[in-house]
């Protein structure tokens, strides 16, 4: 009895199916293995024979299974060593089964991918979609993973504004079980913004919230914008836009709830919309600064904060005030310090007291300086403009310090720079990530100009040579009053050092027969090399050697400019010693820069003279009165003066002019020294000018760069030396009355490069002084 039931029990485990499929994934679902008799001998395996194996050794199937010969027959194991081949991605199906004491294994290889390509691409290049893709040449195919393509390929589409984008892989069978992966693209049409809504707000209106988020509607002058197509990140920053603005209006509860976009039936467009919750509007009450660290008195640092009570609440100013107060501290050798605002409501007399309070911050070193994304520009390059260095502690200002000045490089697109903390507790990593831009330039332009006239520009330059920092140009320009052609190489760190050094070459020729009755050429180079003092204080030294020429003097020309005829040689030395406080080099807003210029001519040549030159410009931002940072002031001035030594005769050449550029409602040279038989400008030895300029947005898109200016220019030039023996005879006028123009401009700059023109009125003039209404500067490169 008992041994029949042993061996009925026996058998039944034999003959049960050892297997059940479950390969959701695979492309064929696997069969289960075919039942056998009981192996003879118990139930151990003696072999595993591999079958349909083409590319893939026979080992490298039985490595992936989870039974091996020797082991005794295990259902569980076989199921999983089934799921296990198909999940190598190797096969397209895989069967099972048991022959006696031997297990079977049948494969169908996954098929080798020939090639990838895309067809109906025109906005998008192959390379950039052939890099979005993870399928290659002789790589294994799988369906899983042209479908995950597809899905890269439309998301691309997508992130560049083409929703309506349609994808479909076409699989191309090829002999030797290989394929060719064509995807089939239909580009489909840009999705712009159509409409943009808000919600919420009470004061202020559409039009007012439209400028100042990033995203716009479409419209025609947008063509060469991207900022109407539809980017879901652009929202996030939108959101953080409006809620600065009214931040900066007073209003320090506001919150953007929600920004949505919904896609319109034909997908051809999006709506946007933005919740607003506003709240109260708020005026400063009382405002202190408060000091938490030994010897660093809090009376120092109110001095730093330029907000009165009274003053509508202003959140941008309230930072900037918090980050002067810890630059501050920092200059004043606390490195480690903290200054948190603390903002105290009284929504009931909509009234904000503010408290800027000094705190010790943790001491924190820099343990590490990372560079990432410099594929061009080597890492010393952008090492050199960090303020700080390993080892040094963690100070916030010369962080940003450093990230504004390789932002000035004028090398990268976009640079970043993110602290993390490092391998202790007081230790923290910088990373600096920059996106590089294109350095190198082949101009070919054009254009017009009220001081040169219709000109033509040839010109090859790069700034960042081999990745090292160095700049290298060479130009010509061929117009109607002015020709030179030039050559100029600076290493800004030569020898690794703080060393600046450089060269040009040059050739210039000008026509001032409608100005002096003569014209000039000038052929000669230039040594340079300057140093930094500081961040603000840096001189540099020039040598330069030239050959000067005055010719083809009208006839009737001043008697004075008439013995000026023939060649001279310049053999100068100069320095200029400059303090640049700006906020930015390239796009100054707030600070200043003042330079003050030393030449001295005499070193052999044919002329000697000492003359002086102090020039400055200061910016004064106006965003804290009239919400914009595009509204501000510029005053500038210049003073200049020459004085011939030795005994040398003095040259036209080497004189003052004033008129045109430096004094706005004059011609060239139309103001100041003239002899009035001839109408020739003399020009003189003693200069100053003064302008101040209003710069301002006008009621366009901020999109079209095109920015307003009004302005007022001042200026006197005299001092002609009347002793002179070349004068004697001459009927001239030389007075040092100041001249006055104003008027106002309009600056664009375009796809075709920066045009200027400015309609200006002499105020303030003499009679004999030369006026020009219309003022038109005109650049392309292409």
């Amino acid at each position: 009895m008992s041994l029949s039931l042993r061996a009925i029990l026996l058998a039944t485990a034999c003959l049960a199916p050892t297997l059940l499929p479950a390969a959701a994934d695979a492309q064929v679902r696997p069969r289960a293995p075919e039942r056998a008799a009981p192996a003879p001998g118990g139930e151990v395996i003696q072999g595993i024979d591999i079958r349909g194996n083409q590319r893939i050794e026979a080992d490298t199937v039985r490595s992936y299974m989870l039974l091996q010969p020797g082991d005794r027959f295990d259902a569980d194991r076989l199921d999983r060593s089934l799921k296990s081949l198909f999940a190598t991605g190797l096969f397209r199906d895989v069967q099972l089964r048991r022959e006696g004491s031997r297990v079977v294994v049948e494969v169908q290889e996954n098929p080798i991918v020939n090639r990838v390509a895309f067809e109906g691409n025109r906005k998008i290049s192959d390379d950039v979609l052939r890099n979005e893709v993870q399928m290659r040449s002789r790589a294994v195919f799988t369906p899983q993973a042209v479908q995950a393509d597809r899905q890269r390929v439309q998301e691309l589409y997508a992130r560049r504004g083409r929703f309506s984008a349609v994808v479909e892989p076409k699989i191309i069978q090829l002999d030797q079980n290989r394929v060719d992966v064509v995807y089939e693209i239909q580009e489909g049409e840009v999705a712009l913004v159509a409409r943009i809504n808000f919600v919420g707000n009470r004061e202020y209106g559409d039009t007012k919230l439209k400028e100042i988020v990033a995203t716009k509607e479409q419209a025609w002058y947008r063509i060469l914008s991207s900022s109407d197509q539809f980017d879901p990140e652009r929202l996030s920053f939108d959101r953080e836009l409006l809620r600065r603005f009214y931040l900066r209006n007073g209003y320090a509860d506001v919150q953007v709830t929600n920004a949505t976009a919904e896609l319109a039936p034909d997908r051809s467009g999006f709506f946007v919309t933005y919740a607003i919750d506003e709240g109260p509007r708020y005026r400063v009450g009382k405002v202190e600064v408060v000091s938490n660290i030994r010897n660093l008195e809090a009376a120092g640092l109110q001095r730093l904060v330029d907000i009165d009570t009274g003053d509508w609440y202003d959140g941008d100013s309230v930072e900037r005030v918090a980050q002067a107060v810890q630059d501050a501290a920092n200059l004043r050798g606390f490195p480690f310090v903290d200054v948190q605002p603390r903002i105290q409501r009284n929504r009931d007399e909509r009234r904000v007291d503010l408290t800027f309070e000094v705190n010790e911050s943790p001491r924190v070193y820099v343990e590490r300086i990372d560079i990432n994304g410099n594929t061009r520009t080597q890492d010393r390059v952008i090492r050199r403009e960090f303020r700080l260095s390993e080892g040094d502690a963690f100070n916030a200002a010369q962080i940003r310090r450093s990230r504004q000045r390789i932002r000035d490089l004028g090398y990268f697109a976009d640079v970043q720079v993110s602290s993390a903390p490092g391998t202790a507790p007081d230790r923290a990593i910088l990373t600096t990530q920059v996106t590089e831009r294109a350095t190198g330039e082949v101009s070919i332009g054009g254009g017009y100009s009220t001081d040169a006239g219709a000109l033509a520009d040839l010109g090859l330059r790069e700034r960042n040579l081999l990745g090292t920092g160095i700049d290298a140009r060479i130009n010509g320009t061929l117009a109607e009053r002015r020709s030179q052609l030039d050559f100029s190489i600076t290493d800004p760190y030569f020898l690794d050092r703080n060393l600046a050094a450089g060269v040009d070459i040059f050739f210039i020729q000008r026509n001032l027969l409608n100005i002096a009755s003569y014209r000039e050429r000038r052929a000669g180079f230039t040594l340079r090399a300057g140093y930094a003092f500081n961040d603000r204080l840096r001189q540099s030294w020039a040598y330069t050697l030239v050959n000067r020429e005055v010719y083809d003097i009208a006839t009737g020309a001043s008697r004075f400019i008439t013995e000026q005829r023939g060649e001279t040689l310049l053999s100068q030395i100069g320095q200029t010693l400059t303090y640049d406080f700006r906020d930015s080099i390239i796009d100054p807003r707030r600070g200043g820069v003042a330079r003050l210029g030393t030449d001295f001519a005499g070193l052999g040549g044919d002329v000697a003279y000492l003359r002086l030159r102090l020039d400055g410009t200061y910016y004064i931002p106006l965003e804290s009165y009239l919400g914009d940072p595009d509204w501000y002031l510029s005053v500038s001035g210049s003073v200049g003066y020459l004085e011939n030594i030795f005994g040398k005769n003095e040259r036209i050449i080497d004189r003052f002019f004033l008129g045109g550029e430096n004094l706005r409602g004059f011609r060239i040279a139309g103001a100041g020294p003239r002899d009035l038989t001839t109408r020739d400008s003399l020009g003189g030895k003693f200069l100053w000018t003064q302008s101040t300029e209003l710069r301002y947005p006008l009621p366009l898109p901020a999109e079209l760069g095109l920015i307003g200016r009004a302005f007022v220019d001042v200026g006197s030039l005299s001092q002609l030396n009347a002793s002179s023996p070349s004068l004697a005879g001459v009927r001239f006028a030389d007075d040092s009355a100041p001249r006055v123009g104003a008027g106002i401009g309009v600056s664009w700059r375009s796809p075709f490069g920066l045009i200027n023109v400015d309609l200006a009125q002499a105020v303030v003039k003499k009679s004999y002084d030369e006026t020009q209404v219309f003022r038109f500067g005109f650049g392309t490169r292409f």
